[in-house]
C-alpha cells in the first residue's frame, strides 16, 4: 500500500452502523390497540409490526417533540409519512399482511446525537 493510500485511510472516520429496533405489536386480550412507551436516538430506528387485514381501520399517533413516524404496508408501499402529513393517522388499510410502523429522527437531529422520548398509540378496528 502506497504511503498516501495509507495516509487516506487514516483520516476517513469510522462509519457506525445504523441500529434498527424491532418489535412486535400484540393487542391485550379483548383490546384493539396498544399504547407503546419508547424512545429513539440519532440514526436510529425502532419498528413496529403488526398484522392486519384490509378493509380495517388504523389509527396510530404519535406524541414526541422531535420523532416521526412511516407506514409501511404490505409489499414495502409507504402508505403514511409523518414528516409530511402530520403525527396522526387513521386510515383503512389497503391490503391485508404485515405493516410496519417506523419512528426515527429527521436527520438534523439525528446528526445531533439527540434522543427523543415518545408514546406511540396504534389501534385497529
Amino acid at each position: 500500500m502506497t504511503i498516501a493510500a495509507t495516509a487516506t485511510l487514516l483520516f476517513v472516520p469510522a462509519m457506525a452502523k445504523d441500529k434498527v429496533t424491532t418489535h412486535q405489536v400484540q393487542f391485550a386480550k379483548g383490546t384493539t390497540g396498544s399504547t407503546i412507551k419508547g424512545h429513539v436516538k440519532g440514526y436510529d430506528t425502532v419498528n413496529y409490526k403488526l398484522g392486519a387485514k384490509a378493509g380495517q381501520s388504523m389509527g396510530v399517533g404519535l406524541k414526541s417533540s422531535k420523532a416521526f413516524f412511516t407506514i409501511i404496508a404490505p409489499g414495502k408501499k409507504v402508505i403514511f409519512d409523518g414528516t409530511i402529513k402530520g403525527n396522526s393517522y387513521l386510515d383503512t388499510l389497503p391490503t391485508s399482511g404485515t405493516y410496519t410502523i417506523q419512528v426515527y429522527l429527521m436527520r438534523n437531529e439525528a446528526r445531533r446525537g439527540t434522543t427523543a422520548p415518545y408514546v406511540l398509540e396504534i389501534g385497529i378496528d
